[in-house]
């Protein structure tokens, strides 16, 4: 906001050269001749690249499988969706390269085009003749196949939740130098490591040969969590030119090209009693994988693990397969795989309700796991830590007056009033911090200077979320030293050897416990110098963090401050942790949200939303409430407006902000927050996830309120997002 940051598009590099990319305007066809002729002799280009000049190389899937599925940094014989890069140019400026790129024609003979799950299913037209199908991921009914036979109830629905685009405020960019023997990237990422890992295994490197920076990034959101192609791209052409070389890309071009989300057909089945008791839930998803296998391909297995949400259901199968089409990859956004899985089990659970004239939050109240305080394993086996999804209901049930509004509505009903009001509820518990089977990890270190202050070096790369600050109130806490005498350092792979990708909502609870046990760590280190300044037993030897001094217990009038320490220490001193935390933590939560529908146009207005959304211990309440703020925006953007739609062509009738609409302040309340503190027993500070919880409660609770407002017409269901028109066209005649 003041002009000092410093995003890699700002970074001044001498004699450093410009890529511009020429894309697919096909969705599926084999590439025949590249003309270069023109815009080779055009001004300032410096050298134009096909697949050939990168020798074929793949992004390998992030989560391992078939690398032939994985998306080559050019095209190579054949194009699979429109966007797909074909050729890179490389110039003196970005105008020039952009000014080539568009005098380069590619010649493609169109193939039959595949751009619904229907379509792929049927595998007429089979994308990867290789692979032999269309499906290139599934999990099969899980744990065992269920019978409804015994239910008095039972409703099932195809829900949809549609893709999304991660649209990041800051595009994808990257500038690459490998001028000397060393390659160096300045990118802008979710961290470091993975992006060091990645030039690594493309180029066949070893780990000093790659030095990563992540500078000042304007948002991830889990859509910048590996290197791209043309990241990649741009470091062959920096090899073989011997110059630095920098690509920006256009909005547009991050609209078609990124990684999108979501991607969800969803079959739901759900069935009980008639007094409101669900006994039985299965849920099968057909996922959307796009062109190539990315990791949007593999995130039905997070769906499958919270499947069951809040609730205590007896009988749970779920299954799911993924395709691919020819259609942008798809990739993590803000919660991946879990908003999916809240919003199908709420949705579910409003439909039951409505069919058997129950109140959706009584049928909640009677189904809701009780409070627990012991690890808790669910129908799928996932294990949750902690959780009292019952209070946080009844928090926001509270703060809403959800008695009131009941009878608001039914004044309004009663008066056929043509504003419509709605309610929706969600209960929603969601995963953070997941680890292999070793847990979550991350590196922290701490160590005080010669001059007294403090330098904090941290594997986790903040993108928006106030870490630096966070980690200098952490340490500040346990050194008692002042807050600005504080340095946080992270995105640099030479200086912290982490590989961890900064996403998953991980970072308060393992990057923060990793400052938390450095700085202990480091206590303990000077513990010995102030002992022996003190001419005292060093297990006699405290620190009082309130004003930063150690001293002999009994005797505080007497101490020694950390410029002591520092000028009579030989070295540096530094505390070191490695940090794991054994599980998965799960935040979880309830909201509320109230919507008026004009039953003459179908426009939906956001009237209230009230969320209680509980991340264990606040480490700082400011921050965790900007998460939650900017959560709860993006899922009421996927209930209401934002779509990504590709036309029968596979051309993406969304590629900038007048098409998709993006959701702003304008479209929005100011929320209401509830707070609840449940601390997780798995790490030492208490700390859960937030960043992605106000995403996973608010799709659900605004999508049901929406459908809740026209339930007296007749109406059970609305995809999202409930747009005026597909409301309107929900309404009967």
């Amino acid at each position: 906001m003041t002009g000092s940051s410093q995003f890699v598009a700002d970074l001044v590099s001498d004699g450093c050269l410009h890529a511009a990319f020429v894309r697919s305007t096909i969705a599926h066809g084999e590439i025949g001749e590249i003309d270069t002729t023109d815009a080779r002799s055009m001004p300032g280009v410096v050298a134009i690249l096909t697949a050939a000049d990168v020798d074929n190389a793949r992004v390998a899937p992030r989560t391992g499988g078939d690398a032939s599925l994985g998306q080559p940094l050019l095209a190579v014989d054949r194009v699979r969706f429109v966007g797909e890069p074909v050729v890179a140019v490389v110039a003196e400026t970005a105008a020039q390269a952009a000014d080539a790129a568009e005098q380069i024609f590619v010649d493609i003979d169109p193939l039959p085009i595949v751009t619904t799950l229907e379509q792929a299913l049927l595998d007429e037209t089979v994308l990867f003749e290789a692979h032999g199908s269309n499906v290139i991921a599934a999990i099969p009914v899980t744990p065992t196949e269920i019978d409804f036979a015994d239910c008095e109830v039972v409703v099932e629905r195809v829900i949809v939740n549609q893709r999304m685009a991660p649209a990041p405020l800051e595009a994808r960019v990257g500038l690459v130098d490998w001028s000397g023997d060393r390659l160096r990237v300045w990118a802008s990422c979710q961290g470091a490591g993975p992006i060091k890992e990645a030039f690594r295994a493309t180029f066949d490197l070893d780990a000093e040969a790659v030095h990563v920076i992540a500078p000042d990034i304007g948002g991830g959101f889990g859509a910048k969590g590996a290197a791209s192609g043309e990241d990649l791209t741009i470091a062959a052409a920096s090899r073989t030119l011997g110059r630095p070389v920098r690509w920006a890309e256009t909005r547009s071009e991050n609209l078609t090209s990124m990684v999108h989300a979501r991607g969800q057909r969803q079959h739901v089945r759900m069935g009980g009693t008639r007094d409101g008791r669900i006994t039985h839930y299965a849920l099968h998803v057909d996922q959307e994988a796009g062109a190539y296998s990315e990791i949007g391909a593999f995130l039905p297995a997070l769906t499958m693990m919270m499947a069951p949400g809040t609730y205590d259901i007896e009988n749970v199968q779920y299954s799911s397969q993924s395709v691919v089409t020819n259609t942008t990859p798809v990739g993590a956004f803000r919660g991946a795989g879990r908003p999916e899985a809240a919003a199908a089990i709420e949705r579910s659970v409003d439909i039951f309700a409505a069919e058997i004239g129950m109140d959706p939050a009584d049928v909640r109240r009677k189904n809701l796991l009780p409070a627990f305080s012991e690890p808790y394993a669910n129908a799928m086996g996932t294990t949750y830590d902690v959780g009292d999804y019952p209070a946080a209901l009844d928090k926001a049930l509270d703060a809403a007056g959800y008695v009131a509004l009941r009878a608001q509505q039914a004044t309004r009903r009663a008066n056929g009033d043509r504003l419509a009001l709605g309610i929706g509820i969600a209960s929603y518990v969601e995963i953070t911090a997941i680890g292999g089977p070793d847990g979550s990890s991350e590196i922290g270190t701490v160590e005080l200077l010669d001059d007294a202050t403090v330098l904090a070096k941290t594997g986790s790369t903040p993108h928006g979320q106030g870490h630096e600050t966070t980690w200098a109130m952490i340490i500040a806490d346990e050194l008692g030293v002042p807050f600005d005498n504080i340095r946080v350092m992270f995105g640099d792979s030479d200086e912290i050897p982490s590989v961890s990708v900064t996403g998953g909502s991980r970072s308060a609870q393992i990057a923060g416990s990793a400052m938390f046990d450095a700085s202990l760590k480091l206590v303990d280190a000077a513990r010995q110098t102030a002992a022996s300044l003190l001419e005292a037993n060093e297990a006699d030897v405290v620190l009082d963090k309130n004003n930063g001094v150690f001293h002999v217990v009994g005797t505080p009038a007497v101490s020694i401050g950390w410029d002591q320490i520092a000028a009579h220490t030989d070295e540096p001193l530094v505390g070191i942790s490695d940090f794991i935390q054994p599980n998965s933590s799960f935040p979880f939560g309830a909201h509320v949200s109230v919507v008026e529908v004009d039953l003459d146009t179908g426009a939906v207005t956001l009237q209230r939303h009230i969320a209680v959304d509980d991340c264990g211990t606040i480490l700082n309440r400011l921050l965790a409430e900007g998460q939650v703020h900017g959560g709860l925006a993006s899922g009421a953007a996927q209930a209401l407006i934002e779509e990504i739609r590709f036309d029968e062509n596979g051309t993406p009738m969304t590629s900038n902000f007048a098409d998709y609409g993006i959701i702003s302040a304008a479209e929005l309340p100011s929320f209401e927050r509830v707070e609840m503190v449940t601390p997780s027993p798995l790490n030492p500070i208490g700390a859960k996830g937030i960043g992605e919880s106000g995403t996973i409660g608010s799709t659900p609770a605004v999508h049901n309120a929406v459908v809740d407002a026209v339930a007296h017409l007749g109406v059970r269901h609305i995809d999202m997002p409930c747009t005026a028109e597909r409301v309107w066209r929900s309404l009967p005649a």
